[in-house]
């Protein structure tokens, strides 16, 4: 039996579009191995986002080489759309396929084996305008199961490579996205984390179809689903009719991710980012009025070209008081290729790791008083995975409003939908106990995860 060894850089995007690659190869007969094995195959699945992407993806890319000289390199991914030719220049590389057209992969490493001669399938992204289909029946970190809904983006901000890599917005046919759910469902996932390159996009290139119905269609239609969690969603995307599908849902998660990136309106506009920080304010209340206890994280780039004290200030302000459960940090990193790299008046590196440590010390800070709410509640958790706290058994997993709890209980428990008292609030985790196993009614309770 032909060995495949898999190596995924980058976003959930890129470990969902693994684990489709791994079931094509499943379905040819390949036993699946560990990347630091021998093996007949490596598929690198590169990231691109930064230069440092480029970087790692490279230093993987050699790694596999060395490993076994004889065996077939394959490289897909975001790096491997926006750079083939620099990456057919690493010796060793066999086959390039980019983000598309990975149905042909096979045949083109089995087309390498008889020539010998390399292959580069990157084709043109942006005259792409279908969803490839990839079948993702389990997922091998077992208790979240992600379902890839749309692919690409429109929206060309500034300091952005992925249009380029990822191309144009294209979304998913509905039934397969209701059939896939359901198979996941069946399969023994309780969460289903719906996720894409501009996720809440879904629908905008279909005339009859949008996000809102979408979600209202995965609530009513899927059988046996009890969590559904939206991974990112632009502010202009919540629209009333969602804000009105979130408040009427009994399985879509308090929790949104809702991303800012900056809280200055200069700098907004030299992201090219399509709102304001009052446009963005507006939408966070809307919201947060349908839905009380709301937690809200999002992702923030400092040092942006030309950021200077007072716009950092603005951001900083602007953060504390919309008043996230968590962010995530970037310092800004120039990605050749994006308007933003060419920009004058960078932002030296020491003033950035400055401002990205201020602003990791307001989100933790924010995290705690988001937490402490919640002190002597009852939540749901779903346990992914068994924490070494000593002898005990510690499970650790997420609550539907994204705070991360540590209890201690049995391993059976991983992947079922479970409820937890938090007796200690805090971040990175909350500490909680064990008070039962929800009742399963759609019957699926002698289901195992996966």
């Amino acid at each position: 039996m032909p060995t495949v060894a898999f190596h995924t850089l980058g976003c959930k995007v890129n470990h969902y579009e693994t684990e489709g690659i791994w079931n094509m190869f499943k379905e040819n007969g390949y036993e699946r191995v560990e990347f630091d094995r021998q093996s007949d195959v490596y598929v690198i699945n590169t990231c691109t986002v930064t230069n440092t992407g480029d970087k790692k993806s490279r230093q993987v890319i050699r790694r596999a080489v060395r490993k076994n000289p004889d065996a077939v390199v394959c490289v897909t991914g975001c790096y491997a759309q926006t750079s083939p030719g620099e990456i057919m220049e690493i010796p060793g590389v066999d086959v390039i396929v980019g983000t598309q057209n990975r149905k042909n992969m096979i045949d083109y490493i089995e087309q390498h084996q008889r020539t010998r001669e390399p292959i580069n399938g990157v084709s043109n992204i942006m005259k792409n305008r279908v969803f490839e289909e990839m079948d993702v029946p389990a997922f091998t970190d077992r208790t979240r199961a992600s379902l890839k809904i749309q692919e690409g983006c429109n929206n060309f901000c500034t300091f952005c490579i992925i249009p380029w890599s990822r191309g144009l917005l294209r979304s998913r046919d509905p039934e397969n996205v209701i059939e896939q759910a359901q198979n996941l469902v069946d399969a023994g996932y309780k969460e289903i984390v719906l996720t894409g390159i501009h996720t809440a996009g879904y629908g905008e290139d279909m005339n009859d179809y949008n996000f809102a119905r979408l979600l209202r269609e995965l609530e009513t239609r899927v059988d046996g689903l009890k969590r559904i969690r939206i991974s990112s969603i632009e502010a202009s995307q919540i629209t009333d009719e969602v804000i009105d599908v979130l408040d009427k849902s009994e399985k879509i998660v308090r929790h949104l991710h809702i991303p800012l990136q900056a809280g200055s309106d200069s700098v907004l506009h030299r992201m090219r980012r399509k709102y304001s920080t009052g446009y963005y304010k507006q939408k966070i209340d809307k919201i947060r009025k349908a839905l009380p206890g709301l937690a809200i994280t999002s992702d923030v780039i400092v040092g942006f070209p030309g950021e200077t004290k007072e716009e950092f200030m603005e951001t900083y302000q602007f953060v504390r008081e919309i008043g996230y459960s968590e962010l995530h940090v970037f310092p800004f990193s120039r990605r050749t290729g994006t308007p933003a790299a060419r920009m004058n008046d960078q932002v030296d590196d020491d003033i950035k790791n400055e401002r990205v440590n201020q602003m990791i010390e307001l989100s933790n800070q924010l995290a705690k008083k988001y937490a402490s709410d919640y002190e002597e509640e009852v939540l749901e958790v779903i346990p992914e995975e068994q924490v070494d706290e000593g002898s005990a058994n510690f499970l650790q997993g997420y609550t539907d409003n994204y705070l991360k709890v540590r209890f201690s209980g049995s391993p059976e428990l991983i992947g079922k939908l479970v409820r937890v008292k938090i007796t200690k609030s805090g971040y990175p985790y909350n500490e909680g106990v064990f008070v039962r196993v929800m009742d399963d009614a759609a019957g699926a309770a002698d289901k195992q995860p996966i």
